[in-house]
């Protein structure tokens, strides 16, 4: 007996991509886009942050959940933050969804050399037009994080130490032990 591959088919809407988000891909535009760019290097930074963020959410019982690369949905768009965390309230509310129906409270995106400054900081707009409260947008190759919010944008460089400004009170981290 010979087995079929059966591949899905293209969404073709907003719509259908919220109902079947295909790995590696976001709805951009009204066009489903491949996510790449992604380096080593890009991997290695968001495994590192989303493992900080992870232990800080155990260790100060703050609750909530840490994730990489899942899908959300802004206004008009389907986006997956490198790096994202819910809070233990949209846990209980939103946990067992394929899709988040807004933006994540805190989100990072890891700038990849293809990334354009301006889409990128776009973006960030997006996420907190979309119920975001916090983006950290991390430049490894500058060695820059940039941390947006409704009201504040703060640059941080090789050397200081960058912290969270609304979500996850308290965090901190080196910017040089996660860009190392």
């Amino acid at each position: 007996m010979t087995a079929t591959l059966v591949f899905p088919q293209p969404p073709q809407s907003l719509d259908d991509w919220l109902q079947n988000p295909l790995e590696q891909t976001e709805w951009l535009d009204g066009n489903l886009v491949e996510k790449n760019g992604m380096t080593l290097r890009h991997s290695e930074i968001q495994v590192r942050l989303a493992t900080h963020w992870q232990i800080y959410v155990s260790d100060s019982q703050v609750g909530g959940k840490v994730y990489s690369d899942v899908p959300c949905r802004t206004q008009q768009q389907g986006r997956r933050p490198d790096v994202a965390y819910l809070t233990p309230q949209l846990v209980t509310e939103y946990g067992d969804v394929a899709v988040l129906p807004q933006s994540f409270p805190l989100s990072a995106e890891i700038v990849s050399p293809t990334d354009r400054a301006e889409e990128v900081i776009a973006r960030a707009v997006e996420y907190l037009q979309s119920g975001g409260l916090e983006v950290w947008l991390v430049f490894p190759e500058n060695r820059w994080l940039i941390v947006v919010t409704a009201t504040h944008r703060q640059i941080f460089i090789a050397g200081e130490t960058v912290s969270t400004q609304t979500t996850l009170p308290g965090f901190s981290v080196g910017v040089d032990e996660l860009l190392a």
